[in-house]
């Protein structure tokens, strides 16, 4: 290869480079210097509730629509239920083993004995997790527009292994954990963050679709969730 060709392949390459540049940087002539934060207003200040024509009970009553939308179950039920609660959704999936967070509310577990009720302590294996039917755990926040919870992996939620692996998810979503909206549960996982606390936000249960919108179900998690919501 002589050293002419060489010399004038990079001279096409850099002419090449400023065209597109410039075609940029034309096309980017009217976007005025705002910072983009700032570029655009939106209508609702953050942490706060964007719904606000609802009232606390309202944004409940959303959540759980939005709940069930993604084939998850929903039981209502007094706090003192509690354990009732979670013992007869576990039966209803013929769950026989069950792991526990080693923070969860102990009176949760009050009505198991029926189960094979495991603690991860020491720590269960994979293998061990994947022989087990279900998990229990709390949660920290849910937002009611999209139906998520978020598990910050606090003591009463366990590590994420726990919550992914067990094919039937029982969780537990006091009605005060229940914000509108991202923004307003952003601002209380804020903590969370701030102490590098892993995030899991659940939309129902495990699920995804292929270009023709076949739906497969326990592709990334629990296949099966149920809420159990105390409240009042």
């Amino acid at each position: 290869m002589s050293t002419t060709s060489v010399a004038g392949r990079a001279a096409a390459n850099a002419a090449a480079r400023a065209e597109i540049l410039g075609r940029i940087r034309g096309s980017l002539a009217d976007v005025p210097a705002t910072p983009a934060e700032t570029d655009i207003p939106v209508s609702w200040t953050y942490h706060q509730p964007t719904r606000t024509e609802l009232d606390h009970d309202g944004i409940v009553d959303l959540f759980v629509e939005r709940v069930e939308d993604y084939k998850a179950t929903v039981v209502r039920c007094r706090p003192e239920e509690v354990p009732d609660r979670i013992a007869e959704a576990l039966r209803a999936h013929d769950v026989r083993s069950v792991v526990v967070p080693d923070g969860l509310d102990a009176a949760w577990t009050g009505a198991l004995g029926e189960y094979d009720v495991r603690r991860d302590e020491p720590r269960l294996s994979r293998g061990e997790l994947n022989a087990i039917d279900a998990v229990v755990t709390a949660s920290a926040v849910s937002a009611a527009e999209s139906g998520t919870i978020v598990l910050d992996h606090r003591a009463d939620q366990g590590r994420r292994a726990l919550t992914l692996v067990p094919d039937v998810h029982v969780c537990v979503v006091r009605a005060d954990q229940v914000v509108s909206d991202v923004p307003e549960a952003i601002a209380r996982l804020a903590a969370s963050v701030r102490e590098g606390l892993p995030l899991t936000w659940i939309s129902g249960g495990s699920a995804t679709s292929d270009i023709e919108l076949s739906r497969v179900e326990g592709v990334h998690g629990p296949r099966t969730l149920v809420v159990v919501l105390p409240q009042g």
